[in-house]
């Protein structure tokens, strides 16, 4: 703490305050600019991340040709037959006719006794197999066993059973490690078992015969439903009891077929089969041309909400004489003062951008030219994005924004979906030779490397790109300024520390001469 002015009576730390605000006034030009050059890279890396967003959506979107292929297809019987285009590039009609669904396998217990009452929900969860006895009074299970349980289709999976395993516990291993689905129902007495999968098969269980008797799991085997010489076993009905898992059976376009589930795929349609059919149902399928279009008009719509914002920052005006504030200057202002102030201090940055405006010329420039295909009939020719109705707007303050007729555009979907995918998404090893998508992305991520090159990516060292080594120097500079400044204010403390022991001085020598005089009188 320095106190002044105590001989002189002079506020020496004013003085040397206001001293020393005009000696700071190229350091807050420094720190002005460097202020400014941190809002410039923020802004080039906002824009970046959304160069990079949309280079990322035209490769997943219209660059795809699945995005033209879309397909409708319309069924006779819904409630029958479900009929879905998942990836065909050729139309697809006829009839098709449902004899049997696919049903899972299952598998019953007999109902499950402890002493002469019903197992209930509780003691499924309580009693331990350890607890249980063979007829011979030997353990059920003196240490460990192991059940071998197999589901249509699938491989056997042994299922180790403890002798502190409960009938909870034990299904709860079944239902993790095998293609089995079991629960114990309190209501019945009994465990339930169905294939996780539907398809031709029996659930299957095998070893430890003593705990599948005792879980009354021994079902006898059932009759095959394709087989009709065979006999149905006897069976009581609180017994344990089984049935096949079935294929589905349908005659598809006057084929006789089969298959493990009722949803398939045939031809790039996945048919799902819902109930049996006392008639063919007839489908068949057509372009979906509502969903290419709407595709195409998001691409053009994405296209111009991203020129029409890139332009907005390379002409965006600079206000010169409005620079970042100090916290001094923020201090004396209202928060929504130094908002306003800062929106125009902020504006520019992006300004005359020589990466962005390259970028965006060159777009324009793609976006008019011409890509080979063929038409309907096969024949060679050069269309544009003019052809299918889409053009630039006639209003040159636009800066070459899109317009769609999308009557026309629909027209030409239909008509032939393979030559708008050959014009927008179409891909070629010669960017140059591809599709509109492909240029337009091309041009997304020569810019996104200069401007990396400027201003780098959130984790790159400030040594790596220009804006951030411009802010390293811009930090040295500060910090030698600082020192300087603070060597500065120590001078003239002492300077003024000075001034006031002389006139301390001074006044002690005029108090000692006006003692000696006033002694002599």
């Amino acid at each position: 703490m320095r106190i002044g002015g105590l001989a002189s009576g002079i506020d020496t730390e004013s003085i040397i305050r206001d001293m020393m605000k005009a000696h700071r006034i190229p350091l807050d030009k420094i720190t002005q600019k460097k202020q400014y050059t941190q809002w410039q890279l923020d802004d080039y890396r906002s824009t970046n991340r959304d160069l990079r967003k949309s280079s990322d959506k035209l490769f997943d979107t219209v660059m795809k040709q699945s995005t033209y292929m879309k397909k409708s297809v319309n069924v006779s019987n819904n409630q029958a037959v479900s009929i879905t285009a998942k990836g065909s590039t050729s139309d697809f009609s006829g009839t098709i006719e449902v004899e049997r669904l696919a049903t899972q396998a299952t598998l019953q217990s007999g109902v499950l006794m402890h002493g002469t009452e019903m197992i209930s929900d509780a003691q499924a969860k309580t009693l331990e197999f350890k607890d249980f006895k063979n007829a011979d009074n030997s353990p059920l299970i003196s240490d460990k066993a192991t059940l071998k349980i197999t589901a249509p289709g699938k491989e056997a999976v042994d299922i180790e059973v403890l002798n502190t395993d409960t009938i909870e516990s034990l299904l709860a291993k079944i239902n993790e490690k095998s293609g089995v689905s079991a629960f114990f129902d309190s209501g019945t007495g009994k465990i339930a078992m169905s294939a996780k999968e539907s398809g031709r098969g029996l659930i299957e269980i095998s070893g430890a015969p003593n705990l599948i008797e005792h879980l009354k799991l021994n079902a006898p085997t059932p009759p095959d439903p394709d087989d009709p010489s065979a006999t149905a076993p006897t069976i009581d009905s609180s017994g344990p009891k089984a049935s096949y898992g079935l294929n589905a059976k349908f005659t598809f376009n006057g084929l006789e077929t089969t298959r493990a589930s009722n949803t398939f795929t045939i031809n790039g349609f996945e048919i799902s089969l819902k109930q049996k059919t006392d008639s063919p149902v007839t489908f068949s399928s057509s372009t979906d041309t509502d969903q290419i279009l709407k595709s195409v008009v998001e691409f053009v719509n994405d296209y111009n909400e991203m020129i029409e914002k890139l332009n907005s920052k390379i002409k965006e005006k600079q206000f010169k004489s409005f620079h970042p504030l100090s916290d001094e200057q923020k201090a004396d202002m209202k928060e929504k003062e130094i908002e306003l102030w800062e929106e125009k201090a902020k504006s520019g940055t992006l300004k005359g951008d020589p990466a962005l405006t390259s970028m965006l010329n060159n777009l324009r420039s793609i976006m008019s030219s011409t890509v080979a295909t063929t038409d309907k009939d096969g024949k060679k020719i050069n269309i544009s994005l003019k052809d299918l109705g889409i053009g630039t707007t006639s209003n040159y303050l636009d800066n070459g924004k899109l317009t769609i007729n999308e009557d026309t555009l629909r027209a030409k979907i239909s008509e032939n979906p393979n030559a708008i995918y050959d014009l927008i998404g179409k891909s070629n090893t010669d960017p140059k030779k591809g599709g509109i998508a492909q240029q337009y992305r091309t041009e997304l991520q020569d810019a996104q490397k200069k401007i990396t090159v400027k201003a780098g990516s959130s984790t790159a060292v400030n040594d790596t790109f220009a804006l951030g080594r411009s802010l390293k120097s811009m930090d040295k500079q500060i910090e030698r300024f600082e020192s300087k400044l603070k060597m500065m204010e120590s001078r003239y403390w002492k300077q003024f520390n000075a001034m006031e022991q002389a006139i301390q001085r001074a006044n002690s020598q005029s108090a000692q001469l006006m003692s000696s005089l006033g002694g002599g009188m």
